[in-house]
């Protein structure tokens, strides 16, 4: 009954954080034998130290933002929203047109709603991803209900009763948050935002969510109450074939020979994301705090991210205090450093991509979040999950100096997370949860292609 192979064009939303999940996702399609293009911005095409030859057909579409220019998710959102849509609309039609392989799916990162709508006005099936974890993503959709009960995120241990499922358990200080902490019962503008597009994206004909069930199993429950159709396909990376970089950061792989140089897990890893700014006191209460637990330490310090201090500077102020036990980069081969037997403890701001892989990697955390989903994960981490410390909302040399200490001498925490990551592995197996339900996706993707096709002689009569 199908004329034509199922052509599925993936959009990720142009941040490095989104893009990797859905790359992985893309080229697990590509080994399932269905045909892919992947749509980046032009500005990250360019980026890219070298297009991974992954069987995807790599397209781009302008951001409509000046090169170079630094930009805010808002700004960036705005965007896309205008000279970013106009472009995709016009590349979905020529796609649309295309004689040899017609795109016959779309699938979106949930951050772009009008890649849905835009899809779907031209008849074509549009699928939602989700980068995020399914409990942040059930705390966003659950935001009306935390600002009706007046539990907007703000640090304080108020338990919060607005997330269903999570109520013996989550805090004020655990929920989604913006930049800064919104004053008591104020919504801040970031979050306000997610929570709309995380709703229009739970509309879409399927939401496609990077976690497991053996993770997640309740919220990934209370969300398919309110989906049509849900899968838990992740973690995505443990099952890539992935063998190229698909960075925008330039990686320093010379770390992997320091890093053989050290006694099996007696290395703290320690990288903040892609995004978080921090300042120059709390870059010397990590520093401080990391040289006082006598461990050695392996830092990303990316340029600019620590205010007004140049990356020189930075790495000879490690080398001073560190005593020769730190070691700075800009960038990591951040999956190779956490299945480096050397790491014992890795400091992360418990973003999702950064969460599982350390997850899979059976290695213990200390979270520091700094916004929007890293806030609940960091708390399923320390109470949920028991694989870490959660140490949100201070920066102390002493807090850090125990949090992570606590964490590389804790038997309990080690054996936590070794039991996830053998789950973990359990689920991507051939006979495990992820990957039935990716077969599922797989033939939900091949049903929605014979329905566009036998309807495509309707609309040609019409």
């Amino acid at each position: 009954m199908m004329d034509t192979a199922a052509h599925v064009l993936v959009f990720p939303w142009p941040r490095q954080g989104h893009i990797n999940p859905i790359l992985h996702f893309a080229t697990a399609l590509v080994d399932a034998g269905l045909q892919v293009s992947f749509l980046h911005t032009e500005r990250n095409l360019r980026r890219l130290a070298q297009a991974p030859l992954l069987g995807l057909r790599l397209l781009s579409i302008p951001d409509g933002l000046p090169e170079d220019q630094p930009c805010s998710f808002l700004d960036l959102m705005e965007s896309m929203c205008t000279t970013g849509s106009a472009a995709y609309r016009a590349l979905l039609l020529s796609l649309l047109s295309a004689v040899d392989a017609p795109v016959t799916c779309v699938v979106a990162d949930g951050t772009m709603p009008f890649a849905f709508d835009i899809a779907e006005e031209l008849g074509i099936p549009a699928l939602a991803f989700a980068p995020h974890s399914a409990c942040s993503y059930l705390a966003l959709l659950s935001i009306p209900k935390l600002l009706e009960l007046g539990e907007a995120a703000f640090p304080a241990d108020d338990p919060v009763r607005g997330v269903p499922g999570m109520e013996g358990f989550l805090r004020r200080r655990d929920l989604p948050r913006g930049l800064s902490c919104a004053e008591k019962g104020d919504g801040d503008p970031l979050v306000l935002k997610l929570a709309e597009v995380t709703a229009r994206s739970c509309k879409a004909r399927a939401l496609i969510i990077n976690t497991a069930a053996s993770m997640e199993g309740p919220a990934l429950a209370h969300i398919a109450s309110c989906a049509c159709e849900v899968f838990a396909v992740g973690p995505l990376h443990a099952r890539s074939t992935i063998a190229e970089s698909a960075s925008l950061w330039r990686e320093d792989d010379g770390c992997m020979a320091w890093l053989d140089g050290h006694e099996d897990r007696s290395v703290v890893y320690v990288s903040l994301g892609s995004l978080a700014v921090i300042t120059h006191e709390q870059f010397t209460e990590f520093l401080s705090g990391l040289a006082a637990t006598g461990y050695a330490f392996l830092w990303v310090l990316w340029p600019g991210m620590v205010q007004m201090t140049s990356s020189k500077l930075l790495g000879a102020t490690v080398e001073a205090v560190g005593g020769g036990r730190g070691r700075v980069v800009e960038w990591a081969p951040q999956r190779d450093v956490l299945r480096h037997r050397a790491v014992g403890c890795f400091l992360t701001h418990a973003g999702w991509n950064s969460t599982l892989e350390c997850a899979v990697e059976g290695v213990p955390m200390v979270c520091w979040p700094f916004f929007a989903d890293q806030q609940t994960n960091s708390r399923f981490v320390d109470a949920v999950w028991k694989t870490g410390l959660d140490m949100k909302d201070v920066c102390d040399r002493g807090v850090v100096e125990k949090t992570v200490r606590g964490v590389m001498i804790s038997d309990e925490i080690k054996e936590a997370a070794q039991a996830m990551a053998q789950q973990l592995r359990l689920n991507i197996a051939e006979a495990g949860s992820s990957s039935f339900q990716f077969e599922r996706l797989v033939r939900f993707i091949g049903e929605l292609n014979i329905s566009s096709s036998l309807m495509k002689p309707r609309m040609n009569e019409d």
